[in-house]
């Protein structure tokens, strides 16, 4: 049985991914700027490769928020089913829901294209 509740936390659970794969994608940009400079510069080779690293796990993790904002979705668009089928679809919770959705399917348009 899906409730207000539910939709609720599931809508913010989507924001908090969407939001988190923004701070990613940022981090990139700033760790690959980093290690350009330190390449520049003719930093020494250790300390290149520690940072090369860290930009490689910051970019791992891109495609891990894609997957988790991508299950985080489905539910969220299952909640808004259920609701829809219980005769509740209605309310302020209800239009943040489908903003949220349409933000993140957005993203996922931007990726693929």
């Amino acid at each position: 049985m899906a409730t207000i509740r539910n939709l609720k936390i599931k809508t913010a659970a989507c924001k908090r991914i969407v939001k988190e794969l923004h701070s990613y994608e940022k981090e990139v940009e700033r760790e690959a700027a980093k290690t350009a400079a330190m390449k520049e510069k003719g930093a020494d080779p250790y300390d290149l490769k520690q940072q090369e690293n860290v930009l490689a796990e910051s970019r791992m993790m891109i495609p891990d928020c894609y997957k988790r904002l991508e299950s985080s979705l489905a539910d969220l668009k299952g909640i808004l089913t259920e609701l829809e089928e219980a005769k509740q679809k209605e309310g302020p919770e209800v239009t943040e829901a489908e903003n949220t959705i349409a933000d993140a399917e957005k993203l996922f348009q931007t990726k693929q294209g």
